[in-house]
């Protein structure tokens, strides 16, 4: 004789699976803000207020022409190749970390040749995301580039 299908056979079965599914969505939210290291901007509203002018200053910049290829140096110095831009420039950038695991940093450039830049700081190895600038003091150009 079968075994009857019963109402705390459904409640298991009910137990079980929603069990299941809200162990999975917390398990992967807490790996989500384990490694999510920050803000993306300060404050949403405001940026999307400005997001016309930066794509103004983004097409400005492209129209000037000017282009960079970063290289690492064993030392953990970048050097700048900067090409199409008056020289000399002034260069800077700021240096994230994708994941936020390690505070943004500053750099500053040397000029070391014509045309050639090379950091001031050392950046330690792994992905980075760097915001370079270079200003000839009449053009301002801005590229970001991961590293």
């Amino acid at each position: 004789m079968a075994k009857r299908f019963t109402g705390w056979h459904m409640t298991g079965i009910l137990f079980a699976f929603f069990g299941t599914v809200i162990a999975v969505n917390v398990t992967m939210a807490a790996f989500a803000a384990g490694t999510f290291g920050g803000v993306v901007v300060q404050n949403s509203y405001v940026a999307s207020q400005e997001f016309n002018g930066w794509l103004a200053e983004a097409e400005a910049s492209e129209a000037l022409g000017w282009e960079t290829v970063t290289t690492w140096r064993p030392d953990g110095r970048l050097v700048l190749d900067v090409r199409g831009a008056p020289d000399p420039v002034t260069a800077s950038a700021t240096a994230r970390h994708p994941v936020g695991r390690m505070p943004d940093q500053d750099m500053t450039f040397t000029r070391i040749g014509e045309g050639q830049y090379l950091s001031v700081e050392a950046l330690p190895e792994g992905r980075w995301i760097l915001r370079l600038q270079l200003d000839d003091g009449t053009n301002t150009w801005r590229r970001e580039e991961r590293l």
